[in-house]
């Protein structure tokens, strides 16, 4: 039996590239993430061609494809434990929640779903009030305890250990009870295809359910999350009011979401 596997053909040599191909992966090597119109006019070839020697390159397992071109980085989003989430981009986290702030008033009802950023959301509301706060998150309710200005709705049901949040049935049935003026929510994926997902189809579920009892959505994500895929899909992005993101966010990705009606703010 032949075999074909990655980089290689049914001879089991390495795949040999065309030389603008391989003009392809050297700008992908020096700037991470290349663009279909930089590389049209830079090899002086169609989009139509760039899209093809993307797709192949991709197959091979030298790039990954995302909107407007390719970059290094994989597109899809996996589960990660709250722990070791709390490592990641703390700053451009707080810097992010910090920017939240700005868009909740007193007496307003909103949704703090789950995620590290909403863990340092909650703690900047220590002193703002009075406010009435329904979380799905475990630790968003006990740091908001601090605070006597807030009411909190704990959400029950089912414990996602690995997020110390709650999903399921019960959940989402105490949830449709309420409205509230605001959703702020974290997600591991944001692309202009797939839209706004989770990498747990549960908490994708739930989220809808709170986009639904919201009158905005608020996406709070660093720019890691741009041009990535979780397996649970929450929304297209022309259903999201606003995102809170860094200053790593390229202009053509701002672009392509307030195309779409989103507001981004960085803080």
């Amino acid at each position: 039996m032949s075999k074909k596997s990655g980089i290689f053909d049914e001879t089991n040599k390495m795949e040999k590239l065309l030389p603008r191909q391989d003009e392809i992966l050297k700008e992908l090597d020096e700037k991470g993430h290349v663009l279909v119109q930089d590389l049209c006019e830079k090899l002086n070839v169609s989009s139509v061609t760039i899209r093809k020697d993307l797709n192949y390159l991709e197959s091979l397992g030298l790039l990954f494809r995302n909107h407007g071109g390719a970059s290094k980085q994989v597109r899809y989003a996996y589960e990660k434990n709250v722990g070791e989430k709390e490592s990641i981009n703390v700053e451009a986290k707080q810097d992010i929640a910090k920017a939240a702030l700005s868009l909740i008033q007193e007496n307003d009802c909103i949704i703090l779903a789950s995620g590290t950023t909403m863990h340092y959301l909650a703690r900047m509301l220590v002193n703002f009030g009075p406010l009435t706060v329904l979380t799905s998150s475990l630790r968003v309710a006990i740091e908001l305890c601090n605070n006597p200005n807030i009411n909190i709705i704990q959400l029950g049901g089912e414990v996602r250990k690995s997020s110390t949040s709650i999903v399921g049935s019960i959940s989402e049935g105490i949830l449709k009870q309420f409205s509230c003026n605001k959703l702020f929510l974290g997600v591991d994926g944001i692309d202009p295809e797939f839209g706004i997902s989770t990498s747990n189809a549960a908490e994708a579920h739930l989220n809808q359910i709170m986009m639904e009892c919201a009158d905005q959505t608020v996406i709070l994500a660093d720019s890691s999350k741009l041009n990535k895929k979780g397996f649970g899909k929450i929304a297209a992005l022309d259903q999201v009011d606003y995102l809170i993101t860094d200053k790593g966010i390229c202009a053509e990705d701002k672009a392509g979401l307030e195309e779409v009606g989103v507001k981004v703010m960085t803080p």
